[in-house]
């Protein structure tokens, strides 16, 4: 089944597109169409016909390894770098911060909320001017600014971390419920109202 275009970058023909080149330009990955359905979210039927529609226009190649097709960006196309640019500022957030916040001691549980995450899961509305981060844990303030500014540096908004620790979210608060009664991306651990 097609999705709609995303809010966020609606040049792609369908959310799961975007998705799917994401995955592959983003991480530089090279993936079975399997690996490929399971990371970006889409059924293999439709991971198949997307791949087929990419790599006629170049922007994936593929290799045969046994039976199982890998699948990755093609370095070689024109297309590639400006898909990335856009990629980044679309999706990136989640893929880079996800990458990143993995590596940071003490996160267990990382979200993205407000209008970002609301143009990312279909909500209609303005562009989003920033990037809402909740995290849950006692990790390095430092090191947790450092990313935020090495993801806001390649995404071209600024990232708002929230830190909470694990008794602050727990005990809950107003801003808690308004975060929990909005739309929410994970990005590191399950958030427990979902």
């Amino acid at each position: 089944m097609r999705t709609k275009a995303p809010l966020l970058a609606p040049i792609f023909r369908s959310d799961g597109q975007a998705r799917l080149l994401s995955v592959l330009i983003l991480s530089r990955d090279e993936l079975s169409l399997t690996d490929l359905a399971e990371r970006s979210e889409l059924a293999y039927a439709t991971t198949h016909r997307e791949v087929e529609r990419l790599l006629n226009a170049g922007i994936l190649t593929e290799r045969q390894v046994g039976r199982t097709r890998l699948i990755r960006a093609n370095l070689d196309s024109p297309l590639l770098e400006p898909l990335r640019k856009i990629l980044l500022v679309t999706s990136g957030p989640v893929a880079l911060l996800s990458e990143a916040l993995a590596d940071l001691k003490g996160v267990k549980l990382a979200f993205l909320y407000g209008s970002y995450a609301a143009r990312l899961q279909g909500a209609e509305g303005p562009p989003p001017q920033d990037i809402d981060l909740m995290v849950v844990g006692d990790p390095v303030m430092d090191d947790l600014f450092a990313i935020c500014d090495q993801v806001e540096a390649n995404v071209g908004r600024p990232i708002n971390p929230t830190i909470l620790s694990d008794d602050e979210f727990r005990k809950g608060s107003r801003f808690l419920e308004h975060v929990a009664a909005g739309p929410i991306v994970p990005i590191i651990g399950e958030v427990p109202w979902r």
